[in-house]
């Protein structure tokens, strides 16, 4: 089980959200953890973890996974509402035209980084990254890509691409990986709630709609 000093400090209960950027449900589930972080506001701390879904050894080309995606993503509309930017889907439905090779650990390390400025809004934030990628079609492994979202945040670029390459917050992103198997966490998105020191509860696994979630935490904290 985890032993982290981060959620070590339970006042209150911690919300989990386990997610990557490059996940597509985490994507079609974005409009609803952001509901529930604003109906939990003050009653739980707020937590993302970045999960490592795309890892590759070597750079992998978008081609590989762009026959999957082009039927999975009609599947994330239909049951979320969500919409797919035309940006995005250029780059899977024209793989052989595309630049792209997919890697979570670059938003995951900007995820860091942030957590460090404004972690209350952490989870606004991955809602950003994946409306970056999923619907304007940003290339999260291209420092570019981060730029508006500074903007937004009134993040100092300088800095933040300092840290974007310093191994202190890579090492930052691959734990919360490492958590991520302790947890058992190996598809997203999950949602947990923390009531102990090593007491975690799966309230979300795969998407979720809102009232059921909301339903299902209020009942895990009127246990107590």
């Amino acid at each position: 089980m985890v032993k982290n000093d981060d959620f070590c400090q339970m006042d209150k209960p911690t919300l989990i959200y386990c997610y990557d950027a490059y996940c597509g449900w985490c994507y079609g589930f974005s409009p609803v953890i952001k509901k529930i972080a604003g109906a939990f506001f003050g009653k739980m701390t707020m937590e993302v973890l970045s999960g490592g879904m795309i890892l590759p050894e070597k750079p992998v080309h978008i081609r590989v996974a762009a026959n999957y995606i082009a039927t999975a993503y009609k599947n994330v509309e239909a049951l979320t509402g969500i919409e797919f930017g035309k940006d995005y889907l250029w780059h899977i439905l024209n793989p052989e035209e595309s630049d792209w090779y997919p890697n979570s650990e670059k938003p995951a390390i900007a995820m860091c980084i942030f957590k460090e400025y404004y972690p209350e809004r952490a989870i606004e934030f991955a809602a950003d990254l994946q409306f970056a990628l999923h619907y304007e079609g940003r290339d999260l492994t291209d420092n570019e890509a981060y730029l508006q979202l500074l903007e937004k945040y009134s993040i100092q670029a300088e800095i933040f691409f300092e840290k974007l390459q310093s191994e202190q917050y890579k090492e930052m992103a691959y734990y919360e990986f490492s958590l991520m198997k302790q947890l058992q966490v190996n598809a997203f998105p999950v949602v947990l709630v923390q009531t102990a020191e090593l007491k975690f509860h799966m309230v979300a696994r795969g998407y979720t709609d809102y009232e059921t979630l909301k339903e299902r935490i209020n009942n895990l904290l009127k246990e107590g």
